[in-house]
């Protein structure tokens, strides 16, 4: 699915270079062009049930936020897709998928009731060991967006 590779790929531009691995240029111009696109050619699909709306709307958010390249139009896409996460959220059971989701539009709008409901989440998840990637990763993302929230905007 196309969803996915649209966040496999902005997971990799966010953290190309965070490895202590050397960024080059044409690297870097590939994979945010690709990214770009990639959103765009989504931007107007819609998932078919709430878990698929919702995971297409967080590699939208991502794609977007990773990506160097704006057509005059990004802003109002983004906002699109928030407004497009309103109408999910609600229809999502807490799970890690809710808790990315909340996540990457905290990032966005930095609403602190959105950053409350992901920490209810991952609470839950205490009774769980060991954590997996996936939760370690949304669990530090959120730390650092409430830490840094304008060096995490720009990275």
């Amino acid at each position: 699915m196309l969803s996915s590779l649209l966040y496999s790929q902005s997971r990799q531009l966010l953290r190309l270079g965070l490895d202590g691995t050397p960024v080059y240029s044409d690297e870097l111009h590939r994979l945010n062009r690709s990214v770009f696109q990639l959103c765009n050619r989504l931007y107007d699909h819609t998932g078919s049930t709430p878990e698929e709306e919702a995971r297409l709307c967080l590699a939208l958010l991502q794609g977007y936020g990773a990506t160097l390249y704006d057509d005059g139009d990004k802003q109002t896409r983004i906002q699109h897709i928030l407004n497009r996460c309103w109408r999910v959220l609600d229809l999502l059971p807490a799970s890690l998928l809710k808790a990315q989701l909340l996540t990457c539009c905290y990032g966005e709008v930095y609403e602190q009731e959105l950053a409350d409901e992901a920490h209810a989440i991952m609470d839950t998840w205490n009774n769980t060991s060991p954590w997996t990637e996936e939760q370690q990763a949304v669990m530090e993302e959120l730390h650092q967006l409430e830490e840094n929230p304008c060096e995490w905007e720009y990275v």
